[in-house]
């Protein structure tokens, strides 16, 4: 979810270093600086929640640890667009494939269109309902999926032991605030942009479970909410076989020329 996108408020170095001791301390000013952080989170999430239509491109990274103990990163790019309550399309572009997932409120259809082959499941509910089926009943959590819930700031801040405000740090051009925040299974980052539109420009989740420390980042550009949204209306291509979802290659970012730690 590299520090050189960052910047602490003041500019000299002094004032860096009586930050930086200030944060490890965990004293004085960062009670304060806590207390925004907590709220700035607050704020994305009430503003996400807020949009009956989100759209937006995304950059992501997925590193992984191989049987040699090699850390790889594996970048793939996309879309998505959602309409409140139970409208979602997302496409993902990888190296090895290109993917397709479209949500209408009953069916989830995943599509990988490289190998011209989908999979379907019939569920009907809203968009909280489909990422808790996809992480709880299904094991398959969609890193990043959290921030498109309805109360997206209480799912991200539950079990969190350590909150710090950063400062800000320049995304894609864009001013956004940067907070870190630790839990006992994972530690996150978040930047936030500035002003009334307080939607996600960056996240990084460090799985401190794996030896390694391996991250996820997610980077939002041409954020677009309130745009017009996506046709989620599923239409197979031509030829198009349908299949049993474990049956389709590559439909998450590790394709099968990686081989992990623990995979079987």
């Amino acid at each position: 979810m590299t520090n050189s996108s960052c910047r602490v408020r003041s500019g000299t170095v002094p004032a860096v270093a009586t930050a930086a001791m200030l944060v490890l301390a965990g004293t004085g000013p960062g009670v304060a600086d806590e207390a925004f952080a907590r709220m700035r989170i607050d704020d994305m999430s009430r503003y996400l929640s807020a949009q009956t239509t989100l759209s937006f491109n995304f950059d992501t990274s997925l590193d992984i640890v191989t049987l040699d103990d090699q850390k790889l990163s594996i970048a793939s790019s996309g879309s998505l667009a959602l309409e409140r309550p139970d409208r979602l399309r997302v496409v993902r572009r990888g190296g090895f494939a290109t993917v397709e997932a479209t949500y209408d409120g009953k069916t989830l259809t995943v599509l990988n269109r490289t190998a011209n082959a989908y999979a379907q499941a019939e569920r009907a509910g809203d968009i909280d309902g489909l990422v808790t089926h996809l992480h709880d009943d299904l094991g398959y959590p969609v890193p990043g999926a959290d921030l498109l819930l309805s109360n997206a700031g209480s799912v991200l801040m539950e079990g969190a032991t350590d909150v710090k405000d950063l400062g800000s740090g320049m995304i894609g051009g864009a001013e956004c605030d940067h907070f870190a925040v630790r839990t006992a299974e994972v530690d996150w980052q978040i930047w936030i942009a500035q002003g009334d539109a307080a939607y996600p420009c960056r996240y990084v989740i460090t799985n401190k479970a794996v030896a390694g420390w391996p991250e996820y980042r997610l980077d939002v550009t041409a954020w677009g909410a309130g745009s017009e949204p996506a046709n989620f209306v599923f239409v197979p291509p031509a030829g198009a076989k349908i299949m049993d979802v474990q049956s389709i290659p590559d439909l998450d970012d590790v394709a099968g020329v990686f081989v992990m730690k623990g995979a079987n």
